[in-house]
Parts: C-alpha cells; sequence; structure tokens
C-alpha cells in the first residue's frame, strides 16, 4: 500500500494509538521522518516512508497489519486519509504540535504563508536564546519561522508585540498567538498585526487581556 497513505492513517489517529509504541520504536519512528522531510529526491522520500511504515507495523501489528488496513484502507484517497497527510505525522511527532489535519491543517498552511524570518537570520545579543515572547512556528521541513509583524525594522521587535505575546502566552501556544495577530479582528477592524506602528497600538494588549480572561 501506499507508505504516504498509511502514515496519514497513523496521523489521524495518532492520539490513540501513540501508547501502543514503545519509547525505541518512537525514536526509530521519528528518524525515518525525519529522513521523508530530509530526502533529496522522490526515490528517497520513499525509501525513509516505507522504513516508518516498518515500524508502524512492527510496533501496531492489529492496526498497521493485513487486517488492520483493510479495516481503514477503503478511506484512503491517495496520499491522505480522512484529511490527514503524512506530513502531519512528522509534525506531531517531531514539531510535537497539533496543527494537523483537515481542520487545524490549513490554518498552519495560511499562518506559515504569511512573510517571516528564518530563526538564523535574526541576531541574537551574546549568543542568547530569542526572547521568549517572540512566536516562532516550525515551518516546512521543520524549519523555524518567526512571523514578520513581529518587528519593526530588521530583527528589531516591536515592544507591543512582545507585551502582546505575554498576554497570549506566545511561548506556550505559538499558533494561537500568530493566529490572533494575523486573523481579521471584529473590534478593531483588521488584523491586529496591522494596526502596530499606528495610533491604536495602546489597545492591543488591554484587547489580548480580554481574550484571555474569557477562557
Amino acid at each position: 500500500m501506499n507508505p504516504y497513505a498509511v502514515l496519514a492513517a497513523a496521523a489521524a489517529r495518532w492520539e490513540e494509538l501513540a501508547g501502543g509504541l514503545d519509547g525505541a520504536r518512537r525514536e526509530r519512528l521519528a528518524e525515518h521522518l525525519a529522513g521523508v522531510r530530509r530526502a533529496k529526491d522522490e526515490q528517497g522520500r520513499a525509501t525513509a516512508a516505507e522504513a516508518a511504515v516498518h515500524v508502524l507495523r512492527e510496533g501496531l501489528p492489529d492496526e498497521f497489519g493485513a487486517e488492520g488496513e483493510a479495516r481503514w484502507a477503503p478511506d484512503v484517497l491517495d496520499d491522505a486519509y480522512l484529511g490527514f497527510h503524512a506530513e502531519d505525522l512528522a509534525v506531531l511527532l517531531l514539531d510535537g504540535h497539533r496543527m494537523v489535519g483537515p481542520v487545524l491543517g490549513p490554518v498552519r498552511e495560511r499562518l506559515l504563508a504569511a512573510p517571516a524570518l528564518n530563526a538564523d537570520t535574526v541576531l541574537r545579543r551574546g549568543g542568547d536564546p530569542y526572547a521568549r515572547e517572540l512566536i516562532r512556528l516550525r515551518g516546512p521541513g521543520g524549519v523555524l519561522r518567526l512571523p514578520r509583524f513581529q518587528f519593526s525594522d530588521g530583527t528589531l521587535p516591536w515592544m507591543a508585540v512582545l507585551e502582546v505575546n505575554r498576554v497570549l502566552e506566545a511561548d506556550r501556544d505559538p499558533w494561537g498567538a500568530a493566529d490572533w495577530w494575523l486573523s481579521p479582528n471584529a473590534w478593531l477592524g483588521a488584523p491586529p498585526a496591522e494596526l502596530l506602528g499606528g495610533p491604536t497600538e495602546h489597545q492591543l494588549a488591554d484587547l489580548a487581556g480580554f481574550l484571555m480572561e474569557g477562557e
């Protein structure tokens, strides 16, 4: 069977299946998924994907052996399964967040489509880690990206961004924080990111606070 479809099926059911893999197999699966990402050609990608599938079949035979696949295979559409894709399993296992599948996957793609800086291009004083207040998103291949709206000039962050990101707990939920900044806001009449540097910038922290209080 198409190995990408098998990985997609694993992603769709990862929450219920993950506990069935021991630590060693999870590490092997992660290594092969990283290999899928690193592959320079389709042959290398397919080889890594097949190796990842072998780990699933070995560790979860009831789900990914012949009998298991017979139960869910009819729902597979090309490389996808119920709106999930092979990359979604890599996101779950390697990137450690749940922005995957037919609902959250498009949100992830929309947020990653916004202008961003590669983390390696952002200057760090004395080699210190990036400010925890900055939103950091894992893009294709696991590359770390910092949405461009956070910086007023070059790599200098807006002070308002740091303040709001603290309120939004961006270090804990960077995707939620990015979505707040980049989505239209009914109260403001525009995405909050578009108001940085303007006369209503001072309202952003209060509005973010109201959001967090309502959760």
